[in-house]
């Protein structure tokens, strides 16, 4: 009797550890491409108008979505709602055709947005900008943990600052400096912004470069005669300068040449300790009129309750919205999103539906959350941490995905901002059990860790994950999937044609990439583990 009792003792445990794992599988395997491709196919469709916020295609999307969490088993997020309101305004500036620059060589006009793409985050109906003084601040960083500060000895008060994009760790390449070639938040638009503000500024123009800003010149003018969405401070956004934007990089020579100065000097000098910016005797003129709506969009998050600690929750995030219809290109005008975001939104659910098939549930509780405003400056996300469904002290961790490209199979997994989390060694030993890699981010100096929806989290403290194969097709190696990218980047990126191609997408590798991002969520989830940042990450602190 006792040998039985004995042999029951050490049988059931392997039985109950047999069945989580077949459980587990099961889910696991449920994840498939043709679910996937169902739900691209909807998302990225003419149906929804390009998903743009404020519009008839929100509407759709938004509502898509719930419909779509409440049939595979996740529970409204806020207060018995789908629906999170997030009150935004929208701004659409109108310059003048040129703006005036008075240098110590003679007057210049410079087309806009063509030279000098600027827009107005105030809402405010117009105003006049009469030979506003331009100050010269390096980087426009003020970093006291680097010692650093080029705003020393400065008064822009009033004025407009001219800095360099970046950081200037891209330009030395020293891995103590900043952080080498991988930017710093400091090198990201949206600080430089916020820092000129800080310091009474009336305007902050960067100079644009292509290597720093990790995109071309055309992004800035897109965005400059876009409608821009900020949200809605109930104070007309007073706080901000009164105008921001890009110069584009031959227009900052000939400005810079007329004083003496060339930008390829400035930019080695603003690298070195103890750089001092300086008054450009030069003087910007022009004017603008903004066209203001205020509206609501829409977050939109459901969970699946934990069984045991349910106020603790992973969060899958991923963005819905898009840039709707605008201008045809090549007989198109509805920007549909299918890769930005479509694909991610597609991975969710069925990440989320293998949830819901489990037969044992997760300890921990899941929330699945699509933000708004994304390509506006992580609007929605920024929101949903300042007003969580879960406090943030109880918020487990972030798993982000953006721009998952349908190409195949890869080898790599690409973390985004490698190194900052215990994340990637729970990532490390899925992507093992696939036979794959982690892989760096082989373009740190894009700051893509700074550029989706896991921002929000990190700068609260919460351990955040951005990453998917990208970089090492498992058929065709490394030069062909590069080339894949870079034809993504160049054809179809924020342009009408990111449309779903259902005769030569692959999905295969999505499908690889969501299970292993199922299978972190998981491992999180039926623990009662907390990931914890590394020794060097500037989010150590925060939690």
């Amino acid at each position: 009797m006792r040998k039985i009792l004995l042999l029951l003792a050490l049988l059931v445990p392997a039985l109950i550890s047999c069945d989580r794992n077949n459980d587990f599988y099961s889910a696991y395997k449920s994840i498939t491409g043709e679910e996937l491709a169902s739900y691209v196919d909807k998302l990225a469709s003419d149906d929804l108008q390009g998903r743009a916020p404020f519009s008839e295609g929100e509407k759709l999307t938004v509502n898509y979505l719930a419909e779509k969490l409440d049939e595979i088993g996740f529970e409204p997020a806020f207060d018995s709602a789908y629906f999170q309101e997030v009150k935004m305004v929208e701004i659409k500036t109108s310059t003048d055709d040129y703006i005036t620059v008075d240098t110590p060589g003679g007057t210049m006009k410079f087309n806009s947005p063509a030279s000098i793409a600027v827009r107005s985050p105030r809402a405010i109906e117009s105003a006049s900008i009469e030979k506003s003084e331009m100050v010269f601040a390096g980087f426009g960083i003020s970093a006291p943990e680097y010692d650093w500060d080029d705003y020393k000895g400065l008064d822009v008060e009033g004025k407009t600052v001219v800095v360099l994009v970046n950081d200037p760790g891209l330009y030395t390449g020293k891995p103590g400096f900043f952080k080498g070639k991988e930017m710093t938040y400091y090198g990201r638009w949206t600080y430089k912004y916020d820092e000129a503000a800080r310091r009474g500024a009336a305007g902050i123009l960067i100079i644009h470069e292509t290597t720093g800003a990790g995109y071309p010149y055309g992004i800035p003018v897109n965005s400059a005669v876009s409608a821009n969405l900020y949200m809605d401070d109930g104070r007309g956004n007073s706080d901000k300068c009164l105008f921001t934007g890009w110069i584009e990089s031959e227009a900052a020579e000939k400005i810079f040449n007329a004083s003496g100065h060339k930008v390829e000097e400035l930019r080695n000098s603003a690298c070195l300790p103890g750089f001092t910016g300086f008054e450009m005797e030069s003087y910007i003129s022009f004017s603008f009129k903004n066209r203001i709506r205020y509206n609501t969009s829409i977050n939109v998050a459901g969970v699946l309750k934990g069984t045991e600690m349910p106020d603790e929750v992973i969060i899958y995030s991923g963005h819905w919205d898009h840039f709707g219809i605008g201008e045809v290109q090549n007989g198109d005008s509805i920007f549909n999103g299918a890769v930005d975001n479509g694909t991610t939104m597609a991975m969710l659910l069925e990440i989320g539906e293998a949830f819901s098939s489990l037969n044992r549930k997760p300890r921990r509780s899941l929330m699945l959350f699509f933000p708004t405003a994304e390509e506006q400056g992580l609007l929605g996300s920024h929101y949903y941490v300042n007003h969580p469904a879960f406090s943030i002290e109880n918020t487990v961790a972030n798993i982000n995905n953006d721009l998952d490209l349908p190409i195949g199979r890869m080898k790599d997994v690409m973390v985004t901002g490698y190194g900052q989390s215990d994340l990637d060694d729970l990532l490390a030993e899925a992507a093992e059990r696939q036979g794959r890699y982690l892989l760096p981010d082989p373009n740190p100096h894009t700051g893509m860790y700074f550029r989706s929806d896991h921002f929000p989290f990190a700068s609260v403290g919460v351990p955040a994950m951005f990453a998917r194969g990208n970089c090492d097709s498992r058929e065709h190696g490394r030069e062909w999937a590069a080339g894949q990218e870079r034809d993504y980047i160049a054809n179809r990126y924020h342009k009408a044609a990111d449309n779903y191609e259902p005769e030569t997408w692959n999905f295969d590798g999505l499908v690889e990439d969501a299970q292993l991002m199922f299978e972190v969520g998981y491992r999180l989830a039926t623990s009662d583990k907390w990931p914890a940042w590394k020794d060097g990450s500037e989010f150590k602190h925060l939690r």
